[in-house]
């Protein structure tokens, strides 16, 4: 998702992964047990309290105003983790800011991963966009993606659990929070895909201790639990392989035994069994059992339940994202109720994953030069100004 879930990634498939996903694209097969879409990308990372140093990178004047891509880094973990700050460079006096927080996989501060071929951008739009509306910006390289690469999880990154993830993200909001120019009585957190899981556990507090967080952004959100969804889309795909004629029917149940299996293991055990066919031995494995396990504890709707009372919440689903259903959105959207919080539920139409204006439902284009979703970027401006963002 940067779903909705997603399983953390191995280290070994690289540019070679890159190949083959880029060949399934161009063919648009999908067989199961290669193309696991928005469960063979979980990012890795780590965080705690940081500090900065950055080089300003000037951008195009926005609405009469010049805005810097500063890069900048901070501590979280016992890590350095790298990312873009954007602002107006002077004379704007406090503004409000937002953290942005990427999906499952290796995708990095602007929402690229090497295993989609292109240009995705997703972050880089998003942040664009802010700036647009006077919001300043943060987004960063997670743990296992660009410039912050693995750091002193490389050689074991089978150690890497849901708490590096919380850690950061609640460092990086800090880190946003202390600087200058940043009014922090008007701090947002915009989470895409399985970014929203963290979203949400920063709001709830659930992530340790962090600045108050004005308004909350849940966008092509997981919103059911990680397991859930793995389930879900590899049942789908066996599924759609059986229709095609790639499996057989005694593959296929074989496929879904095992995959039962697994899940009951990791659920109880917090371990993979071995030797699982060849598609599910890429997702539920070793590396990413633990990660997996303790990210499957957390229900999103029950997450965002305990949020504060009108919080304003803005939360998206589209007709043509095949990893995020509005159905599985709606079960979110419940929570928020709970809650009492002020949700703005936006239901797109024709609008990818990576929100992108994609009616093929097929995944293939997320690295293509689509235009970002224009009904979406309108939602974000009046959300930002009804919450009294803006």
């Amino acid at each position: 998702m940067t779903a909705q879930g997603d399983s953390a990634w191995a280290l070994d498939r690289g540019h070679a992964a890159q190949k083959r996903r880029a060949r399934l694209y161009e063919s648009g097969a999908r067989r199961w047990g290669v193309f696991v879409l928005a469960v063979a990308m979980v990012g890795l990372m780590a965080a705690g309290s940081g500090w900065a140093s950055a080089v300003g990178v000037r951008t195009a004047s926005r609405a009469g105003r010049e805005w810097v891509e500063q890069r900048v880094s901070f501590r979280a973990g016992g890590i350095t983790i790298y990312g873009t700050f954007r602002h107006p460079r002077t004379g704007a006096g406090r503004v409000p800011a937002a953290l942005l927080i990427a999906g499952s996989g290796p995708t990095d501060r602007n929402g690229n991963s090497p295993l989609i071929p292109g240009t995705v951008n997703t972050l880089k739009t998003l942040a664009d966009w802010l700036s647009l509306d006077g919001v300043a910006s943060l987004r960063y390289d997670k743990l296992g993606s660009g410039q912050t690469g693995l750091g002193r999880y490389a050689s074991h990154p089978e150690r890497i659990g849901i708490g590096p993830f919380e850690q950061e993200a609640a460092a990086a909001l800090s880190f946003l929070a202390r600087q200058r120019g940043v009014d922090r009585g008007r701090l947002a957190v915009l989470g895409h895909s399985d970014g929203a899981l963290f979203a949400l556990l920063l709001a709830t507090g659930a992530a340790g201790p962090t600045p108050p967080i004005h308004a909350l952004g849940l966008l092509e959100p997981l919103a059911v639990r990680y397991l859930d969804i793995i389930s879900i889309q590899v049942k789908g795909q066996v599924s759609a392989a059986l229709r095609a004629g790639q499996i057989t029917p005694s593959e296929a149940a074989k496929i879904e035994r095992s995959l039962a299996s697994a899940i009951h293991s990791l659920r109880t055990t917090g371990k993979v069994p071995l030797n699982l066919p060849d598609g599910l031995g890429k997702v539920l494995n070793p590396t990413s059992a633990l990660f997996l396990s303790q990210a499957d504890r957390h229900v999103p709707a029950k997450l965002a339940a305990r949020l504060a009372r009108h919080l304003p919440v803005i939360v998206s689903c589209s007709n043509a994202d095949i990893q995020v259903t509005c159905g599985e959105v709606d079960h979110l959207v419940i929570g928020l109720t709970r809650a009492h919080a002020n949700t703005d539920f936006v239901r797109l139409r024709d609008v990818d994953h990576v929100l992108k204006q994609d009616p093929s439902h097929t995944g293939a284009n997320y690295g293509a030069p689509l235009p970002f979703s224009k009904q979406l970027q309108t939602a974000l401006r009046k959300f930002f100004r009804t919450s009294q963002v803006l």
